[in-house]
């Protein structure tokens, strides 16, 4: 389970130990004696178990931090019975620096900062309560000196994904019956798929155990019951033609300053995010959920143009509050550059005029306007939390799942983008079990 502890203000969650567990014994979806023995009977290739790379989940300090001065934050440091909830709200007290002239922000920096005042407060509060449980449960702890030795920045590791994602921009149409699934764990030798199999069509390990494949000279891996399509928003037929989806994530590349200046991923404008073929790809009642950044430019295309384009009906605005392992927020909560939250607009489908339709959304639970996810961030960049298990009370049982510009794989999971192998390198695990 990734939930350490829920409360009704949101989720404690451990990442780390939940990835874990996608690799290790069928990846929780069967029994670790059953798990076994289907790995013994396999291939080599079937028999090594993996564990995520621990120091890709060390975020042991802050960022940055704001030092106000002891006459500045004395008279309001309060006590606290908890070390997480003590350095979470001391940093949260931090005096904010101001500009000397009110007319320096921008209409974008004073919608931003309007937006923090109205959530900043519901955030600390909300996630005092989940980090003391942190503490009490063993999740969080102070950093020792040895730890922060060790903490270091993990890079990312170097793969030919772009060079791939060119390749599938070249691939030929295909007619509506060759949309055929690359099946992995059915006998076929995984090194028997070519590159362009894994372009021009879906590829899914259906079995109960991680899967190697073998791309441009790459070893990637695939946790049990996952698919993934990798191409970038020119080529997603495949996608159509596959299922349609109760619950479909979306994390668009958006565009912001940092992103053109570093260049380190394509983004998209607004007009190219309304054209992906949500409705099409969407089951009855499909609850959408898009992150957005904070900025409210982003936040106000979403719920104002976006949504209503794709027949969504916004439901509920939700954070994923990022902190380090001894409870402090990745960044100071008043800080003027960056925020330690982030934003997740969630939706729903609206329904046609079918009377089956409507009657059947009145089965689907309301949501709560506002919750908060609680984790410690991975250090792989843009890398967000797993939402099956936050999502599962909300929904009906046995949906189908699909996140869109992925980054990694999940069980139970159809992931698209040009990047969707990216966190499944190798290199990124550690072998633990070899059969013989």
């Amino acid at each position: 389970m990734a939930v350490v502890y829920e409360s009704s203000a949101g989720w404690l969650l451990d990442e780390l130990s939940l990835i874990n567990k996608w690799y290790q014994f069928g990846g929780g979806l069967c029994t670790a004696s059953a798990s076994i023995s289907h790995l013994e009977e396999k291939n080599s290739n079937t028999k090594t178990l993996y564990s995520l790379k621990d120091d890709l989940f060390m975020v042991l300090k802050p960022y940055f931090t704001l030092y106000p001065s002891p006459a500045a934050t004395e008279p309001s440091t309060p006590r606290s019975d908890s070390q997480g909830s003590n350095s979470a709200t001391l940093q949260c007290k931090a005096v904010k620096k101001k500009r000397k002239r009110s007319n320096a922000f921008n209409q974008g920096e004073l919608d931003a900062l309007e937006y923090h005042k109205k959530i900043s407060d519901l955030i600390l509060e909300s996630s005092q309560l989940l980090i003391q449980e942190g503490f009490a449960k063993g999740l969080l702890q102070p950093v020792s000196r040895t730890e922060e030795e060790v903490g270091k920045i993990v890079a990312d590791v170097c793969c030919n994904l772009a060079e791939l994602c060119d390749m599938a921009k070249e691939m030929p149409s295909m007619s509506a019956n060759a949309y055929t699934v690359n099946v992995l764990g059915t006998g076929t030798p995984v090194e028997a798929f070519q590159n362009t199999d894994c372009l021009s069509r879906i590829t899914e390990n259906n079995s109960n155990w991680p899967q190697l494949i073998h791309l441009m000279g790459e070893k990637y891996l695939m946790p049990p019951k996952s698919s993934f399509l990798l191409s970038d928003i020119s080529y997603m037929e495949p996608l159509l033609h596959y299922k349609k989806y109760n619950i479909i994530v979306v994390d668009p590349p958006w565009e912001n300053k940092s992103v053109k200046r570093s260049k380190r991923y394509s983004s998209l404008t607004p007009l190219e995010i309304k054209q992906l073929p949500i409705p099409a790809l969407a089951a009855q009642n499909c609850l959408v959920v898009t992150w957005v950044t904070n900025r409210q430019k982003h936040l106000r295309f979403v719920k104002e143009e976006l949504y209503p384009h794709w027949s969504i009906r916004t439901l509920a605005e939700w954070h994923w509050v990022k902190i380090t392992r001894s409870g402090e927020f990745v960044f100071p909560i008043h800080s003027a550059h960056k925020k330690p939250y982030e934003i997740m607009v969630l939706g729903r489908l609206m329904n046609t005029d079918n009377s089956a339709a409507r009657e059947s959304e009145k089965d689907v639970p309301l949501f709560p306007q506002h919750k908060i996810i609680v984790s410690v961030p991975c250090k792989l960049h843009s890398h967000k939390p797993p939402l099956t298990e936050v999502l599962k009370e909300y929904v009906k049982q046995d949906v189908e799942y699909l996140e869109l510009f992925a980054r990694n794989l999940q069980p139970g999971w159809t992931s698209w983008g040009n990047e969707v192998l990216k966190f499944q390198h190798v290199d990124y695990f550690i072998p633990l079990e070899t059969g013989n």
